[in-house]
């Protein structure tokens, strides 16, 4: 049976270290790894500009595109020096409250443990376990290894 693993990214360091932990996590035995950037657009529904909201959430969409497709490259260019027979890594990009798309798609996916770097790109959090990575650990019924 071959593991799945979730690796949520917000391209953050705390989640690029997550990425090489994961790759050499998986390299041991081979591995499904899902790469998975969460749009949070909530903040955007109090604009009161419809078009601009729309305009804004294709940006951010595009944008999270990008990075989920730079982050693979990456993990694929400088972990696995094109040497991750084993791997197979899998993009996927999503919208809603993090936490909740993370979990979500670690259920829906059959993933048996979810690769998470301890916080993510926001001020303070970077010196405090970030809240998603928290609400994930607290509420995860899978492991959950939070890599700093």
């Amino acid at each position: 049976m071959n593991t799945r693993i979730l690796l949520p990214t917000d391209g953050s360091e705390s989640s690029k270290k997550a990425g090489e932990y994961a790759v050499s996590t998986a390299n041991l035995n081979g591995a499904d790894i899902i790469v998975l950037n969460v749009i949070d657009t909530d903040y955007l529904n109090p604009l009161p500009q419809r078009d601009l909201r729309e305009k804004l959430d294709e940006q951010l969409r595009e944008e999270g595109k990008e990075a989920v497709e730079k982050f693979k490259k990456k993990i694929e260019d400088e972990k696995c020096a094109g040497n991750c027979k084993n791997i197979n890594l899998i993009t996927m990009l999503k919208q809603g409250k993090p936490s909740d798309v993370i979990l979500e798609t670690a259920e829906e996916e059959g993933v048996d443990q979810i690769i998470i770097g301890k916080s993510g790109k926001h001020g303070l959090e970077r010196f405090l376990l970030g809240s998603t990575t928290e609400r994930v650990v607290r509420k995860a019924k899978i492991p959950v290894n939070v890599i700093v």
